[in-house]
């Protein structure tokens, strides 16, 4: 009897193990289709956009003032910045090993990536306003470091140039139980419900009408969930009484339970 009920739970534990494979390559699968469509739709626009520009150029250059042209090349520069932009979040989906939901993690300060984030986006806009906020003490906790700054800059960079926020974006950090905790809020126009449901899954959003809304927030949010849980953390978004707030945590401990100050 014995023997048999060891049998059984150890095929019951097989099945189990089986199904979890299922559902874990299931997720991955739909994951990886839901950002090839995004990179397809996010791609397609500043390619056609650089296109039109130049096309416009060469076709009516004579015709042209000095100030349309400008205004072109202009374009085609902003549309050529974006493009570089998903290059960089696409390379960093590649520092996720193999597809599988794990990266190279080491202890890193909280400070530190937070403020290297803002330096990297200043870079590229160097008008936008945020406000950053961290603990006073100091916080380490296991992350591949690259990978977060890109998490950070995505979010802040969609809530500068989509939220139309009155006030400056507040990037700020907290400490949650066993999780470190970041949060980008904006004080703009806020986010749909429908689209809050469906905003991390790399679909393109039809419904606003905004000219900002072809310039997504597809691939990068995309890639936002898909980094933060290779990190074994999670992301979402609410929305406040004023703009949205995006949140993600990751763990104060490592895989196998070891904490950290």
């Amino acid at each position: 009897l014995t023997s048999a009920g060891t049998s059984q739970l150890k095929r019951q534990a097989e099945v189990l193990a089986e199904r979890e494979k299922l559902l874990a390559d299931a997720e991955k699968e739909k994951m990886r289709a839901n950002l090839l469509r995004a990179v397809s739709h996010d791609l397609r626009t500043p390619l056609t956009g650089i296109i039109g520009a130049s096309s416009s150029y060469l076709e009516n250059e004579d015709r042209l003032t000095e100030e349309e042209k400008r205004e072109l090349v202009c374009h085609i520069g902003e549309d050529a910045n974006w493009l570089l932009n998903m290059v960089e979040n696409l390379l960093s989906v590649t520092r996720i090993q193999g597809g599988e939901a794990n990266v190279n993690k080491s202890l890193e300060s909280v400070e530190e990536v937070v403020s290297e984030a803002v330096i990297r986006l200043k870079k590229r806009l160097p008008d936008a306003k945020i406000h950053v906020q961290v603990p006073d003490e100091l916080i380490l906790i296991p992350m591949d470091a690259i990978l977060i700054e890109q998490v950070l800059i995505n979010l802040l960079e969609n809530a500068i140039l989509h939220s139309k926020s009155s006030q400056p974006i507040s990037c700020h950090v907290e400490v949650e139980g066993e999780s470190i905790v970041f949060h980008v809020r904006d004080y703009g126009i806020g986010i749909p419900p429908e689209r809050i449901r469906t905003i991390f899954d790399g679909t393109p959003y039809t419904g606003n009408p905004s000219p900002d809304s072809s310039k997504g927030m597809g691939i990068g949010l995309s890639i936002c969930k898909t980094i933060v849980a290779a990190h074994k953390g999670t992301i979402c978004a609410h929305s406040c009484p004023q703009g949205t707030d995006f949140a993600f945590s990751l763990p104060q401990t490592t895989e196998s339970g070891g904490s950290h100050p």
